[in-house]
């Protein structure tokens, strides 16, 4: 694709992602908004920078009658606009990385407490009572065959 084409898709995309006419410039500010994200998404200055960069390199080629995507583009900026959309569509851009990183650890299940002797439902401590009972009897027995 050409750069305009990719900037064009992303674009569209972000105008999705962030419920938002401004698109980009949305996506932009809400990354600027962030203090913490420098902190806590790698690459996360290294983005905005390039997202800043190719909106003003959009602006030129379409505002500027004496510019040309030729003249200010290689192809790999293109490709790295295409990347990023793949990003967000993958759910591995800074903002949805951000959010993730935010969230409140979740708790970890608690085991339940182990019982020696597994109760049936319905049995009442039955099992229980029978071991107890059992032992008492072969000691009396024992006691009984000393004495």
């Amino acid at each position: 694709m050409s750069f305009l084409a990719s900037y064009k898709h992303l674009e569209k995309l972000c105008g999705e992602v962030m419920n938002d006419n401004r698109r980009i410039t949305a996506y932009i500010e809400e990354m600027e908004a962030k203090s913490r994200g420098t902190a806590l998404v790698p690459g996360w200055n290294e983005d905005l920078r390039k997202l800043k960069h190719y909106r003003w390199v959009r602006n030129q080629i379409v505002h500027d009658p004496d510019c040309c995507e030729e003249d200010l583009c290689e192809p790999w900026d293109a490709q790295w606009l295409d990347d990023f959309h793949g990003r967000i569509m993958e759910q591995t851009d800074p903002l949805t990385l951000y959010r993730r990183a935010m969230e409140p650890p979740k708790p970890a299940p608690q085991a339940s407490p182990q019982t020696t002797l597994p109760q049936t439902p319905g049995n009442g401590g039955r099992r229980q009572n029978a071991g107890c009972a059992a032992f008492l009897l072969g000691a009396a027995v024992i006691l009984l065959l000393l004495l």
